[in-house]
């Protein structure tokens, strides 16, 4: 069975303040098969890290379409809050992040069946957070 990676990162610079989701999608060795950068105007850090998980879900839909039903997907963020309410150990409270928890979770249900979360440090998120910057610098 065939496994993919989706990195995913938000920020926001002041929180709230100009903001930018990146994501990209790596195959087990490493290779890029798809990346977002996005920028998303004057929001919050949560937010944007929900909008990061659902642009990444969004592209590896699109790349891989039905045959995601066969591909073991591990979600990669360092977003402890992001990955503990997608796995339901916190409650999503914040009504600003309500209808992106539900968004993602619409996404999952209908096309990625065999899913996982990780929280993983920063540093092993350069490549979801370069993207992201990369995005708040081209907004600013």
């Amino acid at each position: 069975m065939e496994k993919i990676y989706i990195y995913a990162d938000g920020g926001a610079r002041g929180n709230p303040g100009p903001a930018g989701a990146g994501s990209a999608v790596l195959s087990t060795d490493g290779t890029v098969i798809a990346e977002v950068s996005k920028f998303l105007g004057h929001t919050t850090n949560n937010v944007a890290e929900y909008t990061a998980l659902i642009e990444g879900l969004k592209v590896a839909k699109k790349k891989f379409g039905t045959s995601l039903k066969e591909i073991t997907v591990e979600i990669r963020m360092d977003s402890e809050l992001v990955i503990r309410q997608l796995q339901g150990r916190y409650k999503v409270k914040h009504p600003n992040l309500k209808p992106l928890y539900a968004e993602a979770q619409i996404l999952i249900e209908k096309s990625f069946p065999i899913i996982s979360y990780v929280h993983v440090p920063r540093e092993k998120n350069k490549i979801a957070d370069a993207l992201a910057n990369a995005a708040m610098d081209k907004g600013a």
